[in-house]
């Protein structure tokens, strides 16, 4: 048996994919910060879906058996629900509304194997020959914040988010119980390459590009040429 982790990046608990078992529903942990150093999370395994919220959901101790519980500057990070940049709350939040802004995730049992697709374009790459579809999404690399953050192995399926979000975490902060999104949070994620590039022939194939980014898919709407240069991938599951 094996397991697998979908987020819904909404208030909403996500359904198990068809032929699975749901085993748990939780918060969306991407990753925490102590003394300064941060531990990330696989958003494609169990320990990224904790079934209780809290800003500070971990304590310290030291060599003395002395052990501290939301006394300092730690933080945790979670993936958010924030879709558009005017979703974005104009201060930290506190208590119930934080609710609002944190991602729901579901833990599911397979009987196969699961892996992530990246096709490095914006079409949405094929499972291969005895694999099946299970979501697809975007091809979600890492995050930094503060200097500090961490990553996704691109096997996995945490690295193919259903839902493409430029702000797609927010940061949580244990001596004030607060949460909210600050300006030095980035997130990565794979880039289209052109069919055309190879280094030896074209060293300099595109020239740096920056625009507006909304939510995605766009429904009925062209994309624009930065939305474009995201990169699209799909989660599959061993079906042979």
């Amino acid at each position: 048996m094996y397991l697998i982790t979908r987020h819904s990046q909404t208030i909403q608990v996500p359904e198990c994919p068809f032929g699975t078992k749901k085993m748990w529903e939780g918060y969306s942990l991407l990753h925490m910060e102590g003394n300064e150093r941060a531990h990330g999370q696989d958003l494609g395994m169990s320990g990224s879906c904790l079934p209780k919220f809290s800003p500070m959901p971990f304590l310290f101790c030291d060599i003395n058996f002395v052990c501290n519980f939301a006394s300092r500057d730690d933080k945790s990070y979670w993936l958010s629900t924030v879709a558009t940049q005017r979703d974005l709350p104009d201060k930290p939040l506190k208590g119930r509304r934080i609710l609002d802004l944190v991602s729901r995730c579901v833990v599911c049992e397979t009987k196969a194997m699961v892996m992530a697709v990246h096709s490095q374009a914006p079409t949405v790459p094929d499972c291969p020959m005895g694999w099946m579809n299970v979501w697809t999404g975007y091809s979600f690399l890492m995050h930094t914040a503060a200097g500090e953050g961490s990553g996704q192995a691109l096997h996995s399926p945490g690295s193919c988010l259903e839902k493409f979000r430029p702000a797609p975490f927010v940061e949580c902060h244990g001596a004030q119980g607060t949460c909210h999104f600050f300006a030095n949070k980035f997130s990565f994620w794979l880039a289209s390459i052109p069919d055309f590039y190879t280094p030896n022939q074209n060293p300099a194939a595109y020239e740096s590009t920056s625009g507006y980014v909304t939510e995605m898919p766009k429904v009925g709407l062209q994309l624009n040429d930065i939305e474009m240069r995201i990169g699209r991938c799909r989660v599959c599951m061993w079906g042979g």
